[in-house]
């Protein structure tokens, strides 16, 4: 059973900071890409980032420069360094794990930044 947990989300001013934690536990011999997605509301999904086992990341635009994931050394942790934070930034924010070609999700956590 796999099961992804996050961490270290909460209430932020404009212009500040915060750090995502992601860990996986179970089936994490074939974990290749890891990452966030966030979902504001009334809107979709979408991508913010993503880390390939090889380290290769993907920004969503709207983060690019503000906002860093990386892999832990275990491989199966995931961080999102997000600074310079806005208020469209507001939503809660999903880790995801491809494992053997299926996402995973793990259940969320709330990033709230006032202005």
């Amino acid at each position: 059973q796999v099961r992804l947990v996050e961490s270290g989300g909460g209430l932020v001013q404009a212009g500040g900071s915060l750090r995502l934690s992601c860990a996986v536990s179970g089936s994490i011999v074939a974990i290749t890409t890891m990452g966030w997605y966030r979902q504001a509301p009334g809107k979709q999904r979408e991508l913010v980032a993503t880390v390939t086992s090889g380290r290769s990341t993907n920004y969503a635009d709207s983060v690019k420069g503000r906002f860093t994931v990386s892999r832990g050394s275990s491989w199966n942790t995931v961080y999102l360094q997000m600074n310079s934070l806005k208020p469209e930034d507001t939503a809660v924010y999903y880790c995801n794990a491809m494992i053997y070609g299926v996402d995973n999700w793990g259940r969320g956590t709330q990033v709230t930044v006032s202005s």
